[in-house]
């Protein structure tokens, strides 16, 4: 995970990888979202010290050139690291807890176009029906049937 720093006027200043010691409390979560030129920005990319490729590096490019923009998330939103087995599990019961006990998906992006008005409901409902046999399907299935 990387984790960024803002200057005291909410700018980016500074992006680590896996640091020891954090500049901020602001991980970054791994939504990412590219203009034209990210292929010719990575592929310039070299290993890191680890032996990797790192979005890190990547996103540090666009801080370079000024073109990176930062949104924070509020409360509401859970970060999980799932770089190990551990830390799986732990994310994995996390959101079946939520899931068990609201009653709603996490992260169902069919439900959040819906709702954010981007998807009809006659689409969510053709997107359920491609999936009626699983569990997820029915989910999209009933939040149609529900409007």
């Amino acid at each position: 995970y990387g984790v960024v720093e803002f200057d005291e006027q909410g700018k980016v200043i500074s992006l680590e990888e896996k640091p020891e010691v954090p500049k901020s409390n602001y991980a970054v979560p791994g939504l990412y979202f590219y203009d034209a030129s990210v292929t010719e920005k990575a592929a310039a990319l070299r290993p890191s010290a680890r032996g990797e490729y790192e979005i890190t590096d990547l996103n540090r490019l666009y801080l370079e050139e000024g073109t990176l923009k930062v949104e924070l998330f509020g409360r509401g939103f859970a970060w999980l690291d799932t770089g190990n087995c551990d830390s799986l599990l732990e994310a994995s019961n996390f959101v079946a807890t939520i899931q068990n006990r609201q009653g709603f998906y996490v992260s169902c992006i069919e439900e959040i176009a819906w709702r954010q008005g981007w998807i009809p409901t006659e689409q969510l409902l053709l997107l359920g029906q491609q999936l009626e046999k699983t569990e997820y399907g029915k989910y999209l299935i009933e939040l149609a049937k529900q409007s």
